[in-house]
């Protein structure tokens, strides 16, 4: 394979998908790099390579992230190929080269077949009679989700609120939650109240607006209490602020439009208690050890985690992350910064990633490790979190979070420690075992799309579903 220097670079889907998203013709995007129409078409058709130059040049004029336009992103092609590989498209057989060239090449009829299947998926479920909801093709939390991906979980001027919030504060990480009440009581005529279960039994935040009250669930622990008053003095202070962005993402409708509200009033909410230049600064000293940040800022383990999926500054970028929340039954909650990890959409994820085995090991921190088929190696760590206080004898609360960043990042993760990163032990996963095709895997649950079982009388695989080789 020729240096990394010496490689051509045929980018022109994604160029033409960038240059649409921030609403430009040709010739205005031409005239911005200092290049002739013709040359941007020939670009955009990929008949000529994009030069370091031109990315440099991308990169200073429209402020974006060259690691994650220069490198493929493998999330829709993943989708395409967990969605061809459902039983109904067995026979035709499509290649995997061709389901990379429509999600690169088509990338809008790449989301309107996942929105296909993702809705007729949901008919399904509810026995071929879709809730009103699913008729737009796409439910709330999925098109917040979506949304949130696009934008790289990095929302700058939500960032730079935070910081000046932070600052207005004028108190040390400890302090925030004494700080915070102050700022509501004094500013905003705002009291806090902890409230008993008995007030709230099935809220854990209540805001009386006529009476300027917040109520707060005794059941949050003192990281969930500081987090619920300063997404309350965020909403106060940069209400309009959330409300112009989420103008700018044009939700589907009205229940998908405050979901995202309230993710961003939460992304706001973390970027106060812990303001993104004091944060990652304390993430370089500390090597990314969430227990030490959470305690450093007063946060819980899952609040600090989350954080560190947004550390995307163009000027003071963070290790990427990405973070998995999950339940017992494998049931995803929160995903963010998935970049090339083989995320499963419409199924369980691969038995094989150890965030499934926290659950046995509840508070401890597990790493491993892994390999997507594709070669790439990620090292993961993940550990079980509880939201809140359960009263005895209910179900309780746990789940799963996880971690990971791409193995050439290890070496500044305090989790690494006693790991041979040169020449690793590694963990083979895939995205699901309908596009997973590594053989002899003893948690296979289902034999791969296009592949025919081969099952005999006479031996017996390590795997419950062996498969004839291509």
């Amino acid at each position: 394979m020729p240096p990394a220097a010496e490689r051509k670079l045929f980018l022109g889907a994604r160029l033409r998908r960038l240059r649409r998203e921030i609403g430009l013709t040709q010739a205005r995007m031409a005239q911005d790099l200092d290049i002739s129409p013709s040359y941007l078409n020939h670009l955009e058709r990929n008949q000529r390579p994009l030069t370091a130059q031109i990315l440099l040049r991308l990169a200073e004029t429209y402020d974006i992230d060259l690691r994650s336009f220069s490198t493929a992103d493998a999330a829709p092609t993943r989708d395409l190929e967990e969605i061809l590989a459902d039983p109904v498209f067995r026979d035709l057989a499509i290649p995997r080269h061709e389901i990379a060239e429509v999600a690169e090449n088509a990338p809008g009829v790449s989301d309107a077949i996942v929105r296909l299947y993702r809705t007729l998926s949901e008919r399904q479920r509810y026995g071929g009679e879709a809730p009103e909801r699913l008729e737009l093709g796409l439910q709330p939390s999925d098109w917040v989700r979506d949304h949130i991906e696009d934008q790289h979980n990095f929302f700058p001027e939500l960032d730079d609120a935070g910081e000046a919030v932070a600052g207005a504060l004028d108190a040390e990480p400890q302090d925030a939650w004494a700080a915070i009440l102050r700022r509501l009581a004094e500013r905003h005529g705002v009291r806090v109240r902890v409230a008993p279960i008995e007030v709230l039994p099935d809220q854990l935040r209540l805001f009386d607006h006529h009476r300027r009250r917040l109520m707060i669930s005794e059941r949050m622990s003192s990281s969930g209490r500081a987090f619920a008053a300063a997404y309350q003095l965020g909403l106060l202070e940069h209400g309009p602020d959330i409300a112009a962005l989420v103008q700018r993402a044009a939700p589907p409708n009205a229940p998908a439009a405050n979901l995202l509200r309230v993710s961003l009033a939460n992304y706001l909410a973390a970027a106060i208690l812990m303001p993104y230049e004091p944060f990652r600064r304390s993430c370089e000293a500390f090597h990314y050890d969430l227990d030490l940040l959470a305690m450093r800022f007063g946060a819980s383990f899952e609040q600090a985690a989350h954080r560190l999926t947004t550390l995307s500054r163009p000027t003071a970028r963070g290790v990427p992350f990405f973070m998995l929340r999950l339940d017992a039954a494998g049931n995803i909650s929160k995903r963010f910064g998935g970049g090339g990890f083989p995320f499963s959409r419409f199924g369980g994820g691969c038995p094989r990633w150890r965030i499934h085995a926290v659950f046995r090991s509840p508070g401890r921190v597990l790493t491993q490790i892994v390999q997507t088929p594709g070669g790439d190696r990620y090292f993961t760590f993940a550990r079980t979190v509880a939201r809140v206080a359960a009263p005895l004898g209910e179900e309780d609360s746990e789940l799963a979070v996880g971690l990971g960043c791409e193995l050439k990042y290890a070496p500044r993760l305090a989790y690494a420690q006693g790991y041979d990163l040169a020449t690793p032990s590694v963990t083979e996963i895939g995205a699901a075992c309908r596009v997973c095709e590594r053989p002899s895997c003893p948690q296979r649950a289902a034999e791969p799309a296009g592949r025919t079982l081969a099952i005999d009388d006479f031996s017996k695989s390590i795997s419950s579903y062996p498969f004839d080789s291509p």
